[in-house]
């Protein structure tokens, strides 16, 4: 098996406890050892620094938007062409990953050529750092085990693919919504794989606020997340898990159940206009209430 690059674009380390849940989250992918290496991009305050405490690759260059914020395709160039390792993973600086991650990103390349990998996350509070020694993982996921919540099938932190795949993708703002909707929705037209590895690969998200967006505002209400929506192809592409009819369990890739959420997923795509107005956008957001609910 060819090593796995894991690469991310953390927010500035200014604040205190993004810096905590930001050097846990790198410590979890630096602890994979050999078979992983670890590239930061980006030249916000402190990348350098806690690049080099760690010990994992930085790359400052990246290109931004009018505002600043840097944008997923130089984001994803910069990883393709700085490694040649096969397999290429992005995911957000928050995120941390468990050991039984890394057999089943394995598992799957063994058994398809193409793919693409996502899953759903657990948000869980953490606040001080982890030391990565020990039994860090096991008690780490019985506290997710019993603190933690699993989010909804829109929340994707991570996605996981062979490197000559994603080569062209549209100057979207990084941590604004509708990038990653377009991940899915792009993937699913080539037509690649698009595996959900929630069952099996668990991820944990440290929740935090908003105070490093522009008015502290979620990133769903920024007009850069707007342009996003709009660099995919309108909100017909805002494709999310359920959308996904494939998922690994068992150490194989299986085609997914019957559900109600997505079932009103289905119904959902069939009747949801160009833009958000009329009696179709009237009716497609009774069904996303419904799928929600059920999520």
């Amino acid at each position: 098996m060819n090593r796995i690059t894991i690469f991310s674009t953390p927010k500035p380390f200014s604040d205190s406890h993004i810096n905590i849940i930001q050097r846990n989250a790198i410590g979890s992918w630096k602890a994979f050892g050999s078979q992983v290496e670890v590239i930061l991009i980006g030249d916000e305050p402190g990348i350098s620094e806690t690049a080099v405490d760690i010990g994992v690759r930085h790359i400052p260059e990246v290109e931004k938007n009018q505002l600043g914020t840097p944008l997923v395709h130089s984001i994803f160039k910069q990883a393709r062409e700085s490694t040649e390792n096969e397999i290429l993973m992005y995911i957000n600086a928050d995120i941390i990953l468990l050991p039984e991650c890394l057999p089943v990103i394995q598992s799957i390349h063994q058994q398809e050529k193409e793919f693409l990998l996502a899953g759903r996350r657990w948000d869980l509070d953490v606040t001080s750092e982890i030391n990565f020694k020990g039994r860090w993982a096991e008690e780490l996921d019985d506290l997710r085990s019993r603190e933690g919540k699993l989010r909804v099938p829109t929340a994707m932190d991570y996605f996981i693919f062979p490197r000559h795949l994603f080569q062209e993708i549209p100057p979207f703002a990084i941590g604004r919504a509708g990038w990653d909707n377009w991940m899915i929705y792009h993937a699913k037209l080539q037509p690649w794989p698009v595996i959900d590895v929630t069952p099996t690969m668990i991820v944990i998200h440290q929740n935090h606020d908003y105070g490093h967006l522009p008015e502290g505002k979620p990133h769903y209400d920024l007009e850069e997340s707007y342009q996003n929506v709009a660099l995919s192809g309108g909100i017909k592409t805002l494709y999310d898990l359920l959308d996904v009819n494939l998922i690994f369990l068992g150490g194989k890739i299986r085609k997914k159940s019957f559900s109600f959420p997505r079932w009103l997923r289905k119904l959902e795509r069939l009747v949801i206009p160009e833009t958000k107005e009329g009696w179709r956008w009237s009716l497609t957001r009774i069904l996303r209430k419904w799928r929600r609910r059920l999520s």
